[in-house]
């Protein structure tokens, strides 16, 4: 099979050669860059001194490139976008070094002079004439974003204030979608992976903040937003529906673009759950996501090939037979160290309904803690209990972090290697 050949026969419940294994491919299936350089040095790809490029500055996650691609072995590929969650585009890359020492190529308008306090603040479109968006703490390894507006001005609460970043695609992007997709379809075999269209990402905390945005309005504060969608729900059901409209049409603009060229689409990657239990309930869900989630859904169901991709986080099996019924093809990123995630119960249950992409291996802690036998041993066994039957992707439980030992890095790929043919 070729890798495009493998990622459509396993998300069709359909027998595989091995394994699908995915590494880079959205934002949530990827890798912190300090980790990918320790793994590409020990691979012998690149030399200590050789930097490595941040193609996500918000979550810093590394470039899974096409060196690594092939010594790996990875089916998946992303689909190029255009700019990240700070409002720039990732170009005229410039050398810099994390705080532990990691060399790293950064886009040219990532700001690399450290404030009094050695932090390291984003600013949005890259243009310190705003206020900063994002600080990466002195000796840290990621952004938090800054809530630049807490107190909620009642009159400010509008639809269009609310969605101000949710745009129609323009011609350039487009043209720029239709390119790379033709170039990835004719001259690779992997499967291609749409990170989404701007609108139909509903209530994903990252971006309620607006990082992007030189002046957010609205509700942009985590805590405020959660609370709204009890106190304000009707307000919000406008901004859903508003989010939507704009997705559905980004869609029709993607489809008639690139056609059917890609083969899974990320739809939601809002967090439903927490380490114990779900935050938003399932009546909350019905009511205020799933009619949203369905539209967009049965639009590309009805229209394309495209797989449709969530990730959400925590302990949410109460909520999958909603996220079935909402029209959801893949799961991400299986949680399996929250609360009532039991591997060989999700795949009984839920694997008929699901393409399970995630869960390979316990990123809180078995990766960073454990020795490079108990990864080994854990890899195995979550291949065995997800690979049965077909409908699994291989990924990490989300994106794996900083400060991973290299050993268990290399003792992890040596796992997936050895075991994913074996189902």
């Amino acid at each position: 099979m070729t890798s495009r050949e493998r990622l459509i026969a396993a998300m069709n419940h359909q027998p595989v050669d091995r394994i699908p294994f995915d590494l880079g491919s959205t934002s949530i299936t990827g890798i912190h860059v300090s980790s990918l350089y320790a793994l590409k040095v020990s691979l012998g790809l690149i030399s200590p001194q050789e930097p490595v490029k941040v193609v996500n500055p918000f979550l810093m996650l590394g470039e899974v490139d096409e060196a690594l691609r092939k010594r790996l072995e990875i089916d998946t590929i992303s689909l190029p976008t255009v700019g990240n969650s700070f409002g720039f585009k990732n170009e005229n890359w410039k050398p810099w070094k994390l705080f532990d020492g990691t060399p790293v190529f950064v886009p040219e308008k990532f700001n690399t002079v450290p404030d009094r306090n050695g932090n390291i603040l984003q600013y949005p479109k890259g243009d310190k004439k705003f206020q900063p968006s994002a600080c990466m703490p002195n000796g840290g390894f990621y952004h938090d974003p800054l809530i630049r507006k807490k107190e909620v001005i009642e009159s400010e609460l509008t639809v269009e204030n609310q969605t101000e970043e949710y745009k129609i695609l323009q011609e350039e992007t487009l043209r720029f979608y239709e390119s790379e997709a033709e170039r990835l379809f004719r001259d690779t075999q992997y499967g291609i992976i749409f990170r989404g269209v701007s609108g139909s990402n509903m209530s994903d905390i990252a971006h309620i903040p607006g990082c992007g945005l030189p002046d957010p309005k609205g509700i942009r504060d985590f805590e405020e937003w959660y609370i709204s969608l009890i106190t304000r729900k009707d307000f919000i059901k406008d901004v859903f529906a508003r989010m939507t409209e704009i997705a559905l049409e980004n869609l029709k603009l993607v489809f008639q673009a690139i056609g059917n060229k890609i083969q899974v689409i990320v739809i939601s990657a809002a967090d439903f759950g927490s380490q114990n239990g779900l935050f938003v309930s399932p009546d909350l869900y019905r009511e205020l996501f799933k009619p949203f989630h369905q539209r967009v859904n049965n639009w590309i169901h009805q229209y394309t090939k495209w797989k449709t991709f969530i990730h959400t986080c925590g302990s949410i099996s109460p909520l999958l037979p909603d996220l079935h019924e909402a029209g959801f093809d893949i799961l991400n990123p299986v949680q399996i160290s929250a609360a009532n995630m039991e591997p060989v119960q999700l795949k009984e249950q839920y694997g008929k309904w699901f393409t399970f992409w995630g869960g390979g291996v316990n990123t809180q802690k078995t990766l960073p803690f454990g020795s490079p036998e108990e990864v080994r041993e854990e890899v195995k066994y979550l291949i065995e209990v997800f690979g049965k039957n077909s409908g699994f992707v291989w990924n990490a439980v989300h994106n794996i972090q900083a400060k991973v030992p290299v050993e268990n890095l290399k003792a992890l790929f040596e796992a997936i290697q050895e075991h994913r043919a074996r189902n």
